[in-house]
């Protein structure tokens, strides 16, 4: 009789467990919650319902509800006002939305319950009401991302609890708009597929050799003469390039645009001005400013250039002041990404100017640095000071680690292994983007796969490898772990030429950062987000993006060229 009960039992957990198991499957949320609790209370059917909003929300919390008022309305065909003036869900009518400010919640952090009545969410801040919009709609059918209203769609969301709060606070996209330039409209979609997934800052890659994209308006030039190469080489052929003039920039009003599309998408920009190194779109307009005097040209190829800004002429932290001064006018960011990265040494090493300064400053090399990567500390801790006293704090890709950084810098470390637990455990505070896992330029198959994708930089990054990293795996020390600020993914576009193939070497693999950016340590589940992706493969195309669909057994780029290795 006990073992009859027993199995009994048994059988009962199993049926219960399968149960979950299935109602879990439609639940296809990425980033997947912290925590999600399937409750009684049946499905609550949301076309028609109104969205109650507590009158202490901010703007960006309010414009948020106002857009899934517009994405409910718009894909079920029946209205779904909003109503301002409700400071309690009790007060709510039956069957409603309820938007209500809750101080102690954390903040990026939200909850959402839903039951057949009703779907009340609770947030401290914009940033969490943001993230509940993107929740509901993603319990929605993909759908929802439309344009026009169809009907015969269970448009419901099932009795669920869901409690969320972000790994790290950093979650980062980065964008190179040198190589190749992106519209502003171009920009904002990439913003928008940002958004979806939760991502909180834009890291825009402004300037480089291959083009100045910033309009400064005490330097005309910068636009006039850096914004334009006379043409771009074609694969890794640099010893010539196909002739065409190839260029753009944005004008501040453009860039003053973005920063306030992606502020009420809940997204900080962090505007990138690449120095000393990378600079040949400085050069090539203002050419006193480089160690030789030039003359320099706009670099029609990729890689390192030996021709970098001059710190022994004055006027170059003249000149990078007064840039760094019209540029925080038009970014509020707490940081200001200065590079710092792929400095070639070369030029200073010859230069009267540059050897005078080292020797003025006292500058000695010793046996683990040369005077000139010391005189590299030299412009960064001045940009810095500089930047601080406008009340900014710097970034800068890892390399500003060799010689001696100042305090209350932030490194990104790109360079996997070494850069990431030296930064760490030297204690600055780290956003990780390690190439092996997070340059999204990278192929997307293995080598015997890429006759199927447009030509690359090289590199083998499948969604898989992305969702594979833990941050956590080469950072063992607790101490040093709390440095982490957060993850981003970079993606530099020396060969990418079109808003399709850039979106087709983000898309899936944004949707796999994601996790890594917010999912708890030891929560991630492939599979779970390889079935969810079908759904969002779906939302990719409602929405008008192109992306990678090797993962369902289909790659390639439609219409695209393949160049081969």
């Amino acid at each position: 009789m006990n073992f009859i009960k027993t199995v009994s039992a048994a059988v009962l957990l199993l049926s219960a467990f399968t149960a979950s198991a299935k109602t879990e499957k439609k639940i296809e949320i990425i980033p997947y919650p912290t925590s999600v609790e399937y409750i009684k209370g049946g499905d609550f059917k949301v076309p028609g319902s109104q969205l109650y909003i507590d009158p202490a929300l901010d703007s960006v919390s309010r414009l948020a509800v106002y857009r899934l008022s517009d994405r409910l309305s718009c894909s079920t065909g029946k209205i779904s006002p909003v109503v301002v003036g409700l400071s309690s869900a009790s007060a709510a009518p039956k069957k409603d939305f309820v938007f209500l400010l809750d101080k102690p919640i954390a903040p990026e952090s939200y909850t959402l319950t839903v039951n057949g009545k009703s779907a009340v969410v609770r947030a401290s801040d914009s940033h969490g009401f943001l993230y509940s919009v993107q929740t509901i709609l993603q319990l929605l059918p993909a759908e929802v991302y439309g344009k026009t209203p169809v009907k015969g769609l269970k448009w419901s969301i099932p009795s669920i609890v869901i409690k969320d709060t972000p790994r790290f606070g950093y979650r980062g996209m980065h964008l190179d708009c040198s190589r190749h330039f992106w519209t502003v409209e171009e920009t904002k979609k990439y913003l928008d597929i940002m958004a979806v997934y939760k991502l909180n800052t834009f890291h825009w890659h402004l300037t480089d050799d291959q083009g100045w994209r910033v309009e400064i308006k005490k330097y005309p030039r910068l636009t006039e003469v850096g914004a334009l190469r006379a043409g771009t080489c074609i694969k890794r052929n640099f010893s010539s390039h196909d002739g065409i003039l190839y260029g753009g920039y944005y004008t501040q009003e453009q860039m003053k645009e973005v920063v306030a599309y992606a502020k009420g998408l809940g997204i900080t920009v962090i505007p990138e001005i690449d120095l000393p190194g990378h600079m040949l779109g400085v050069l090539a307009a203002y050419p006193e400013l480089g160690c030789t005097g030039g003359p320099y040209e706009v670099w029609t190829r990729w890689g390192v250039s030996k021709d970098v800004l001059c710190p022994g002429k004055g006027q170059m932290f003249t000149f990078l002041e007064d840039v760094f001064d019209e540029l925080c006018e038009i970014f509020p960011s707490e940081y200001i990404h200065i590079g710092g990265d792929e400095c070639p040494k070369d030029r200073w090493e010859k230069c009267p100017d540059c050897q005078a300064l080292i020797k003025s400053l006292g500058i000695v090399a010793d046996s683990t640095h040369t005077a000139e990567q010391y005189l590299q500390n030299y412009v960064t801790k001045r940009v810095q000071d500089y930047l601080a006293g406008k009340g900014r704090k710097i970034i800068g890709w890892d390399e500003i680690l060799e010689g001696k950084l100042g305090e209350g810098a932030t490194v990104m470390a790109w360079r996997y292994g070494d850069a990431c637990v030296k930064s760490t455990g030297m204690g600055f505070p780290t956003i990780l983007t390690p190439t092996t896992y997070c340059y999204f330029d990278f192929y997307q198959s293995d080598k015997e796969g890429r006759v199927q994708e447009p030509y690359a930089i090289g590199g083998e990054l499948p969604i898989e490898k992305v969702y594979g990293f833990e941050p956590n795996e080469l950072i063992t020390d607790e101490a040093s772990r709390k440095n982490i600020l957060g993850v981003q993914a970079n993606l530099w576009t020396e060969y990418i030429l079109t808003p399709e193939h850039l979106e087709y070497m983000l898309l899936p693999r944004l949707a796999a950062l994601s996790e890594i950016q917010w999912c708890p340590e030891g929560s991630k589940d492939f599979e779970r987000l390889k079935a969810s992706l079908d759904k969002h493969f779906k939302i990719y195309d409602i929405l008008g993006f192109t992306a990678n669909h090797r993962i369902q057994g289909n790659p390639g780029l439609p219409g695209a060229k393949y160049l081969g290795e």
